[in-house]
């Protein structure tokens, strides 16, 4: 875990879709290797964009993807 207190749900999210996280890379058109840094908690930081584009795809909103640990 890193020393963030934010945490990335994309794994819960894509669970309860039956997604991939291949096919939300080939949908969003992000690579998997960076998808799953964002999944694993390890992204420094994420573009407004990239956040955009995987919410739509999700059909979720950012406090779905991203949540704050406590």
């Amino acid at each position: 875990m890193s020393g963030s207190s934010i945490h990335c749900r994309l794994d819960e999210l894509l669970s309860e879709r039956g997604m991939t996280l291949t096919r939300l890379s080939e949908l969003v058109g992000i690579t998997v290797v960076n998808l799953s840094i964002l999944k694993n908690d390890r992204a420094r930081a994420i573009r407004y964009s990239t956040l955009e584009a995987i919410c739509e795809v999700l059909e979720c909103d950012v406090g779905d993807v991203l949540v704050r640990r406590r």
